[in-house]
């Protein structure tokens, strides 16, 4: 799932963050709220990411975080692309 570059770019930015704001990943990744949305959903349905919906005064706002599975399959997968890399030397 993660050989998405647009997942593995939503992945790669909440891993940095203990959770976020949609409109900050999105304009961090550069796609569309739409495109967001969707890969969002596919990455909460597969376990690795938590939607959160909730409102600043009177405006909706939904943060992502990862999950501990999610940030576990992250770490996973950063270890392969080194190891397939090898040294940068």
């Amino acid at each position: 799932m993660l050989a998405s570059p647009v997942r593995l770019s939503v992945v790669a930015a909440l891993a940095a963050v203990d959770k976020a704001e949609f409109g900050y990943v999105r304009d961090l990744v550069e796609i569309t709220d739409s495109a967001l949305s969707k890969q969002a959903s596919a990455l909460e349905e597969a376990g690795w990411v938590a939607v959160e919906k909730g409102q600043v005064g009177r405006r909706p706002r939904t943060w992502l975080s990862l999950t501990e599975e999610g940030l576990t399959v992250y770490r996973r997968h950063m270890a392969a692309l080194r190891a397939i890399a090898g040294p940068l030397a």
